[in-house]
């Protein structure tokens, strides 16, 4: 039984306009994912991987081609895609709690069901007794599962990685990678990661 293609990225270009002339980010792109899989994009920096990520999510437009996630054309920004960028980004005056349950505010979702839902990923992934706590109360590895855990709040079907353990040290990639690794198999979720890091990309592969 042939797999169904959950992402579809057919011909995709990227050309960027400055005042010194025309960048060519990418050209002709094509792949496709299926649900449940989990890639990732190894590449130099400046070769065009964020870029990949913003055509994905509807943040930015391709120059050509088209983007269909589970069937349906990506014109601009879905609820159904959760993306985690290279920086947590998380609020320094809210709790943990709080900071979680950003994107279920925004999309006006916070209700008693969720609140336990976002408490039980918490529990899980070994936070609960942090949720009160700040920001900076926390080590880098852990603000990085709590941004993971506040991508995972809006129950997404597929999941953006940029460059997720780059801004850690050595031994917090080795010891988050393995986290988050473990927590996409959990969840089953569908997921593409973009790294500048060989070695990350297979020691990544490797837990997964």
């Amino acid at each position: 039984m042939e797999e169904t293609k959950f992402v579809e990225i057919k011909n995709i270009s990227k050309n960027y306009h400055t005042l010194d002339g025309e960048t060519k980010a990418l050209d002709s792109l094509d792949f496709n994912i299926n649900k449940g899989e989990i890639v990732v994009i190894v590449g130099p920096s400046g070769c065009g991987k964020s870029t990949i990520l913003s055509i994905i999510s509807g943040l930015i437009e391709p120059s050509f081609g088209e983007v269909f996630i589970n069937g349906k054309k990506i014109e601009n920004t879905s609820k159904s895609i959760g993306y985690m960028f290279q920086n947590d980004h998380l609020f320094q005056w809210r709790t943990i709690m709080d900071n979680v349950l950003i994107g279920l505010e925004i999309q006006n979702k916070v209700n008693e069901k969720t609140i336990e839902r976002v408490k039980k990923l918490l529990d899980t992934y070994g936070l609960a007794d942090f949720k009160n706590h700040y920001p900076h109360q926390l080590s880098g590895g852990m603000r990085q599962r709590v941004a993971l855990i506040r991508t995972l709040a809006i129950e997404p079907e597929l999941l953006l990685l940029d460059e997720p353990f780059s801004a850690l040290d050595y031994q917090s990639r080795l010891a988050v990678s393995d986290d988050i690794a473990g927590i996409l198999r959990r969840e089953k979720k569908t997921a593409i990661m973009v790294t500048h890091d060989i070695a990350e990309e297979i020691w990544f592969k490797v837990l997964l």
